[in-house]
């Protein structure tokens, strides 16, 4: 009788080295090392990281459907998740299985279309408030001016403030800890955080004063009268359907945090890397105007023209084609599982980045080439579901999709009504830079040249 591994496919890759496996070339740039192999290896490749990390990259769109939605009950968030706990807590993003698919149950109203128009207006009024102090010919790091938009936006949609009080009481401490996080999560030995060394106490002292802000917030609303309509509002109001029991205080504290990051993060980045592609491809760009000046003209941009800013929508989904925020994603196995004859145990982990599949030529055309136009006629509907996938997929796809959409559009359209964005002459080389989410390298300057003082 045969045995029962030899039933199994088998996955390749690279030897590597001896004690560190691959992890230095993953390390040096892991979106190219992650398109490598999936270039050289296929649907499946297999590497290590490090003496004992073996890690799957799975680059077939069936396969990544089967991990993600058909078969996702066979695994679980990977370790890399634990690092991202102090500060994330038990939150959308960290938490598994039924307690991840209660709490989303709990928070899904507040990204209900009706609440979305309301926040559309937030998006377009915190733009333009940002944007009244921009000048002809200033040089700006525009990577900073999209983190500043997009925090004031989900300071005002979150808790009702405006972006100067949201930037000191939040977005102070917010920046301190996520710098931190994000510094402990790149350290390849992650030392737990009860060992007393500088970083770990800096991390803590930021957690702490980030927790003591947003429970404040909380304990301040709980004793408020006044009924808000902001996301914290609708959170607080939310009860599970079985006992009729709201979020605790720490749970509030825990999807306030990952909402407040996912929704400031990862749009920030997306108008970022949209900027530096319209300012190397003059037709898009050219594109984009006609299309506002169409559709928008001379005045103020309204939520309402949000569906009929179709061109804008496909640039922006072909900016995260080419620069998904989310690049990869990761998840342990945490049952054996044979996915398309290949067989996983307990324990694997597997990766799956958009990154990659976002850029097989076998799904887009000049797959390094910046053509809004592809996603014209349904495009998205001709091609394997999980060929292209920026917010995730299955049960935890990102809850706050069409928030992100509208936010990118509104802005971008808000922005781009009034200035015209070139790359700084003297800009050093444009490189990705993956922390939380994939980030432009040291930032990118842009000079401003006025195309209008309209929708003032």
């Amino acid at each position: 009788m045969s045995d029962r591994a030899t039933l199994f496919k088998s996955a390749k890759g690279p030897k590597g080295k001896f004690l560190t496996g691959n992890l230095d070339a993953f390390r040096s740039d892991p979106p190219a090392f992650l398109q490598q192999m999936a270039e050289e290896y296929g649907d499946l490749a297999k590497f290590r990281l490090g003496p004992l990390i073996k890690v799957y990259l799975v680059s077939n769109p069936d396969m990544i459907k089967q991990i993600l939605v058909t078969k996702q009950q066979n695994f679980v968030k990977s370790d890399d998740f634990k690092v991202l706990k102090p500060i994330f807590g038990e939150g959308l993003l960290t938490s598994d299985k039924e307690f991840h698919m209660k709490q989303r149950r709990l928070i899904q109203p507040a990204f209900k279309k009706t609440h979305i128009i309301d926040y559309a207006q937030d998006m377009i009024n915190i733009t333009k408030e940002y944007l009244s102090t921009w000048k002809d010919d200033e040089e700006r790091i525009i990577t900073q001016d999209m983190m500043n938009i997009t925090l004031g936006i989900i300071c005002k949609t979150m808790f009702s403030m405006d972006f100067k009080e949201g930037y000191q009481v939040v977005g102070k401490p917010l920046e301190t800890a996520l710098k931190l996080t994000v510094k402990r999560m790149r350290s390849v030995i992650k030392l737990p955080l009860w060992i007393p060394t500088r970083t770990n106490r800096e991390t803590k002292k930021a957690i702490k004063e980030l927790n003591r802000v947003i429970l404040e917030i909380i304990q301040k609303r709980r004793n408020d009268p006044v009924k808000y309509e902001d996301m914290l509002g609708i959170l607080m109001d939310a009860r599970d359907d079985e006992n009729d029991i709201g979020m605790s205080d720490k749970q509030l504290r825990d999807e306030v945090m990952t909402i407040f990051i996912a929704g400031h993060e990862t749009t920030a980045n997306a108008l970022s890397w949209t900027w530096y592609l319209l300012s190397q491809n003059p037709g898009v760009e050219a594109k984009l105007y006609e299309e506002i000046d169409n559709v928008i003209g001379d005045n103020v941009p309204t939520p309402a023209d949000f569906m009929k800013l179709t061109f804008t929508q496909n640039l922006i989904w072909e900016s995260m084609r080419m620069f998904p925020p989310s690049f990869v994603t990761s998840r342990k196995v945490d049952k054996n599982v044979e996915v398309n004859g290949y067989h996983f145990k307990k324990g694997d982990m597997i990766l799956v980045s958009q990154y990659v599949m976002h850029r097989k030529a076998e799904y887009f055309e000049s797959p390094e080439s910046f053509i809004p136009e592809r996603f014209e006629n349904n495009f998205i509907k001709t091609i394997p579901q999980y060929a292209y996938f920026p917010f995730g997929g299955g049960p935890r796809v990102c809850i706050g999709n069409h928030f992100a959409l509208m936010e990118a559009v509104l802005v971008l359209v808000s922005v781009a009504q009034r200035f015209k964005l070139n790359l700084a002459s003297d800009h050093h080389e444009i490189k990705t830079f993956p922390s939380i989410t994939l980030r432009p390298r040291r930032g990118i300057r842009m000079i401003l040249q006025k195309r209008k003082t309209t929708g003032q």
